[in-house]
């Protein structure tokens, strides 16, 4: 091999010959040529068997030669996905904290919100309709309770407690019969002075025939022992007397509008 300034050649289970120039010179002679001859080992096999066996060595982590991907031009290559992503942060419940659960979570939230409002609206309209019912049947057993002390009070009077007996009935009347009554009074106490009269009643039955909170109609039956000049030993009566009551928005105290026997 002429004009390579320097040659090694390594055939196979032959020697090694190194043919080294030195000193040569354009133009010159041909300096004498030294010659090493070294004896090695050959090989425990060919080299091609070698190969092939490694070919067929399986590769030592599947995983990093699954990851291999050939591709063309780099230009071309789109974003690949990772093959080994990041585990996600589990939730509150265990569960990975993925796009999926996140979105499942939230779409949950927004049930329970609707459903809470839900029970809450439902909760907040049966609540009102209690307290009004509560309310309403508070007013009307208050409304009979006054009509009640309303009918005893007109028809318990004496000659000797006049004056406190008619304020008493002044006292729970507003409206029409309050002037009616006052502008009677009068009268009426001068006639139960002069035949001495003396009335105590006592409520049989009372009804309310309708109300609200505002307003009540009520039935009363009263028996009373009315003694005077005429029945000094007194002799018993029966009144049916029904009362028209409104409530005072100051004291909330039932007031009698109208009073008139019914039997």
């Amino acid at each position: 091999m002429t004009g390579v300034p320097e040659e090694v050649a390594v055939p196979s289970r032959r020697n090694i010959t190194l043919k080294v120039i030195k000193g040569a010179k354009a133009g010159g002679p041909t300096p004498p040529r030294r010659r090493l001859v070294t004896r090695v080992p050959a090989p425990a096999e060919p080299i091609e068997r070698v190969l092939e066996r490694l070919d067929r060595e399986p590769v030592e982590d599947p995983t990093e030669a699954g990851d291999l991907t050939v591709v063309g031009d780099p230009a071309e290559v789109e974003d690949l996905p990772d093959p080994h992503p990041e585990p996600a942060e589990p939730d509150a419940a265990g569960e990975p904290d993925t796009a999926a659960t996140r979105g499942r979570g939230r779409a949950l939230t927004a049930l329970l919100v609707v459903l809470l409002a839900a029970a809450l609206a439902g909760a907040g309209v049966q609540g009102h309709r209690w307290y009004v019912d509560r309310a309403t049947d508070q007013a009307r057993r208050a409304a009979v309770a006054a009509a009640r002390q309303a009918a005893v009070n007109f028809v318990s009077v004496s000659a000797a407690s006049v004056d406190r007996d008619l304020s008493r009935i002044t006292a729970g009347a507003t409206g029409d019969f309050k002037d009616e009554f006052t502008r009677g009074q009068a009268q009426v106490r001068a006639a139960v002075v002069e035949n001495k009269v003396q009335s105590q009643g006592t409520v049989l039955r009372a009804g309310i025939v309708s109300g609200d909170r505002r307003r009540a109609v009520v039935l009363v039956a009263v028996d009373a022992t009315v003694r005077n000049v005429k029945a000094p030993d007194g002799r018993p009566s029966h009144y049916r007397i029904q009362l028209d009551l409104v409530r005072d928005r100051d004291s909330g105290d039932w007031l009698v509008t109208k009073l008139q026997f019914v039997g």
